[in-house]
C-alpha cells in the first residue's frame, strides 16, 4: 500500500509539473523594416518576444516580418498551421489582409491588432493603437498658435488607409475657424525618399509655403532635404509625428524649424504583445481598444520622450 502511496505521489507530482509546463505561442507579423517607424516596431517587437519568453517559460515567442500585404497574407497561413494560441499583427493593409486575419481567428485564436485598424471590427479581439485622431488635432492646434494670423500650408499624408484618413480628417476639423489655407495634399507613403519628391513638387508649384504639416517623422527628413535643396526661407516651420529620436533632439534643442512634434511611438506593438500575454497566461480579460496618447512634444517636455540608445 505505502508503495502504491508512493508511486501515486510522484504520478501527481508529473502531472503537476506537466501542467504547469504546458506550453503556448504567441505569434507577431509585422512589416519589414522599411522606414524608421517600422524599423523601430521590428526592434521593440524582438525585445518583447525576449522578454516575455523570459517571464513566461511556457510561452512560445514566433515574431515574422513581412515586406508587403501579400507576404503578409502567406505569412499569417504559415503561422496558423502551426497551431498558434495569439497572433499580434500590424498590418501592412488592415483592409486587404481583414480576410486572411479573419481566417486565424476563425480558428479559435486570440487576435490582436496594432496600430491599423480595418474597416471589419470583428476579425480581432483587442486593439492596440496611437490616438490618430489626436495626432492630426495636436498637429492642428499648434498650427492655430503659430499661425495666428493664418497661412498657406502643405499637407503629406502617409498611406490611403484609415488610419490616415482619421489623421487627416482631425487635422482639417481642428483648423476650421482659421485663416489657414490647405493649398495642396499629397501622399508622401511614410518615406523619406517619396516625401522628398512631394516637397520638391510643392516647392516648384507653389512660390510661397508657410508651413509643413506630413505626419511622420522620417517622411520629415526627406521634407528638410528638399527645402534645403531648394534654398528656400518662407516656410516657418514642419510639423510631423512618432517621436523618432532625431526629430525629439531637434525639438530639445530648440529648433525653429522643428518646434514640436507629436508622440507615435512604434513600442505600442510591444504593449499589444504583453497585454495580450496577460490574457493568453493569467487568463485577465483583455478584449477591447487601448489608445496611447498623442502626446505634443515641446521644448519643455522633449527630455522625457528622448531616447540616446533608441533605433529610432
Amino acid at each position: 500500500m505505502k508503495r502504491i502511496l508512493v508511486s501515486l505521489a510522484v504520478f501527481g507530482l508529473m502531472v503537476g509539473a506537466a501542467q504547469a509546463q504546458v506550453s503556448k505561442t504567441m505569434a507577431v507579423s509585422v512589416p519589414t523594416a522599411d522606414h524608421g517607424w517600422t524599423g523601430g516596431v521590428v526592434f521593440h517587437a524582438m525585445e518583447e518576444a525576449k522578454a516575455l519568453e523570459k517571464k513566461y517559460p511556457g510561452l512560445k515567442v514566433i515574431v515574422k516580418t513581412s515586406p508587403d500585404p501579400a507576404a503578409q497574407a502567406d505569412a499569417l497561413e504559415d503561422l496558423s498551421t502551426q497551431g498558434i494560441d495569439a497572433l499580434v499583427v500590424l498590418p501592412h493593409d488592415p483592409n486587404v489582409l481583414t480576410d486572411p486575419i479573419r481566417k486565424v481567428k476563425n480558428k479559435g485564436t486570440f487576435v490582436t491588432v496594432v496600430d491599423r485598424i480595418a474597416d471589419d471590427r470583428s476579425i480581432y479581439d483587442l486593439y492596440v493603437g496611437g490616438d490618430n485622431p489626436g495626432l492630426g488635432a495636436s498637429a492642428a492646434q499648434f498650427f492655430k498658435k503659430a499661425l495666428p494670423n493664418g497661412g498657406d500650408i502643405v499637407v503629406i499624408r502617409g498611406l490611403p488607409i484609415p488610419i490616415d484618413k482619421m489623421r487627416v480628417d482631425a487635422f482639417n476639423d481642428g483648423i476650421k475657424g482659421a485663416k489657414i489655407n490647405v493649398i495642396d495634399s499629397q501622399f508622401g507613403n511614410w518615406s523619406r525618399d517619396d516625401a522628398f519628391k512631394v516637397m520638391q513638387d510643392f516647392l516648384t508649384k507653389h512660390p510661397k509655403i508657410d508651413a509643413v504639416w506630413c505626419q511622420d517623422d522620417d517622411m520629415a527628413i526627406g521634407v528638410f532635404e528638399a527645402i534645403a535643396q531648394a534654398k528656400r526661407t518662407d516656410i516657418k516651420f514642419v510639423v510631423a509625428g512618432a517621436g523618432a529620436k532625431d526629430a525629439v533632439k531637434r525639438v530639445m534643442d530648440g529648433d525653429p524649424m522643428m518646434p514640436v512634434d507629436v508622440l507615435y511611438s512604434p513600442s505600442m506593438v510591444a504593449v499589444a504583445m504583453d497585454v495580450t500575454a496577460l490574457g493568453l497566461e493569467e487568463g485577465i480579460p483583455v478584449r477591447g481598444d487601448y489608445i496611447l496618447k498623442a502626446t505634443l512634444i515641446t521644448k519643455d517636455n522633449a527630455k522625457d520622450f528622448y531616447f540616446k540608445d533608441s533605433p529610432f
